[in-house]
């Protein structure tokens, strides 16, 4: 058995108390999914400025279909923001692990708003950071970025060497690991963070000027309506699907090793995709899921101010430190995604 599976199977029969901030939000709504068919108890702290009560709904009614079960016991939510201190001391209280993604994420968005950004994702930070350490629960983990490592050219993107931070967004994760450092010197209050490297999967959002590339284009196909390819296409990312990101939660929630802690760690694959070939996978996808599907040429358009050129992640650190083993490539994936967006994306 890997780590993960051995750790399913121990979390089936030892019921934990988890904290997911941003829990109405894609990563969030899948964590909370999981947790709950592992028979933990979840409190979701969520204010619905980017998340959706429907996800909160889907995640608790898709794990009571897995189980057979009525899971809604085991689920609090607390309306509540990052930015109020009390809000953050009272969803903390009592709980074992945080799994802090409440965020503004979006480089875009930063650029258009960077006091709200900054708000969110660093004044929120600190002060889910205080209430943890106040609560003294025995773990936080929480979202970091790939966008951490800027401008420094080396590929694949290796934890201890980063660059210069190309968008406001990008500032306030390189905070965020700052701040994580200093309370394990000062507090000792021992954190870990996850760069996430372009995460996809069910329930994120197709919607709005700042969706990610791959719900945005599938919803856009299915609606027949043009697809825009920032540059040439020939930009590449490491695409990592949802299953693989909640698998670096839990495993980083309930590491006993030490020396894992207080750390940070890519969660991606270690691969690259090129936005013309993300375009062709998802045509044959789509082609395979829908008789009558024809393809249309994609339109290129102007690079995007704060992008980075290329991304990929070595992942050595968090197979060897965490027990990480990815369970979905790139093309899995895009299988289970696409289904989902064929069965739950509006036309």
């Amino acid at each position: 058995m890997t780590k993960y599976q051995e750790l399913q199977e121990h979390l089936k029969s030892n019921q934990n108390i988890w904290l997911i901030t941003g829990v109405a939000g894609f990563i969030g709504s899948n964590l909370l999914e999981k947790l709950l068919i592992l028979n933990q108890k979840v409190v979701g702290l969520d204010n619905f400025d980017t998340g959706y009560q429907y996800n909160i709904d889907q995640a608790i009614e898709d794990a009571n279909n897995a189980t057979g079960k009525d899971l809604n016991g085991n689920f609090k939510f607390i309306n509540g923001d990052i930015r109020n201190l009390s809000d953050c001391k009272k969803a903390c209280s009592n709980v074992d692990y945080v799994l802090h993604h409440a965020a503004l994420g979006s480089v875009p968005r930063s650029i258009d708003d960077p006091i709200k950004t900054n708000k969110a994702n660093i004044d929120g930070f600190l002060n889910m950071l205080v209430a943890s350490k106040d609560a003294s629960v025995k773990r936080f983990v929480y979202a970091a970025s790939s966008s951490t490592y800027g401008d420094h050219p080396d590929l694949p993107k290796v934890e201890n060497k980063t660059g210069n931070p190309l968008s406001p967004y990008a500032v306030t994760k390189v905070v965020n690991e700052l701040y994580a450092q200093v309370f394990a010197k000062t507090y000792d209050f021992k954190t870990i963070g996850l760069r996430y490297f372009n995460i996809f999967g069910k329930r994120q959002d197709p919607n709005g000027s700042y969706a990610a590339v791959i719900p945005k284009w599938v919803a856009a196909i299915l609606n027949k309506d043009d697809v825009f390819i920032n540059g040439d296409g020939e930009t590449s990312r490491d695409f990592c699907y949802i299953d693989n990101t909640v698998q670096m939660n839990l495993l980083a929630a309930t590491t006993d090793n030490d020396k894992a802690t207080d750390q940070i760690y890519n969660t991606a694959l270690n691969d690259r995709t090129s936005l013309n070939k993300l375009h062709q996978m998802i045509e044959t996808e789509l082609i395979r899921n829908i008789s009558e599907f024809k393809k249309k040429k994609p339109f290129y358009r102007d690079f995007r101010s704060g992008d980075v050129r290329h991304s990929q992640a070595n992942i050595d650190k968090a197979k060897i430190l965490l027990g990480y083993l990815p369970t979905h490539k790139i093309e899995y994936g895009l299988q289970e995604t696409i289904e989902w967006y064929i069965k739950n994306v509006k036309l």
